[in-house]
């Protein structure tokens, strides 16, 4: 049910480890193949493109999130499966609230795997609606964050991504359509609380629930159950930072 490590994406990544405060920082960049020309004014690079790092720290802990916490093992302990996401313009969306899920959300909600996720972002590339795919390895040591580095440009100005909640039926921890051009620039920095969500591939309601699929799929939805919602308000299961190059 759960994804027990996440597809790695090699095509121009690279991956480090960096020291932090309480922990370590594990980073993974991946250009987007739409590097700025040289010798252009910095006016016009800022108007044409920017680079951003994403920075996922996890706040789903059994303090915050206490109902049927999964207890700590070696494969099944809690984990997020590894980000993947997109720059991207308005027609494209990894996922909507309310809307069904594509099979590549399906999977990486219910597997943990990029695949096909990975294929619908290129598709998205192909046809002009995304510029980039980016994509992490999993997060299991709550004390490390995940970073990762991406492009935007006038045309594709929002970020979407997601990251399965391990182990779970069918949850995951997603941001979708944040904009980083505001009053006609390029933003600094951007802080996120990042929500569980439903995907609706799966009826499961428990995070070690038997492989229930959902016939038909339902729409995706933002987690609301005591696992997010102890109080019956939701809880935020990460926090992104999301800072300009």
């Amino acid at each position: 049910m759960y994804g027990r490590s996440s597809m790695w994406l090699t095509a121009v990544m690279a991956v480090t480890a960096l020291a932090s405060a309480g922990g370590q920082v594990k980073k993974d960049s991946m250009g987007s193949g739409m590097g700025m020309a040289s010798g252009k004014p910095m006016g016009a690079m800022d108007r044409d493109a920017a680079e951003y790092t994403i920075v996922y720290k996890s706040m789903w802990m059994p303090a915050s999130h206490p109902f049927e916490y999964p207890s700590a093992s070696l494969v099944s302990g809690p984990h997020f499966s590894g980000i993947i996401g997109a720059a991207h313009n308005a027609s494209y969306a990894i996922f909507k609230p309310g809307a069904m899920p594509t099979p590549g959300l399906e999977r990486l909600s219910e597997q943990g795997k990029h695949s096909p996720l990975d294929e619908e972002i290129t598709a998205a590339v192909k046809a002009g609606n995304a510029a980039s795919l980016f994509a992490s390895g999993p997060l299991k040591d709550f004390k490390d964050s995940l970073v990762v580095v991406f492009r935007v440009d006038p045309k594709h100005p929002m970020v979407s991504f997601v990251a399965m909640i391990a182990p779970s039926p069918d949850w995951f921890a997603g941001a979708a359509d944040v904009s980083l051009w505001e009053n006609g620039q390029w933003v600094g920095s951007r802080t996120i609380q990042v929500y569980a969500y439903d995907s609706g591939g799966d009826d499961g309601a428990t995070y070690k629930a038997a492989d229930v699929d959902n016939n038909p799929k339902k729409p995706t939805t933002q987690a609301m159950t005591r696992h997010f919602a102890p109080n019956g308000t939701a809880i935020p299961v990460a926090m992104v930072t999301i800072t300009r190059k």
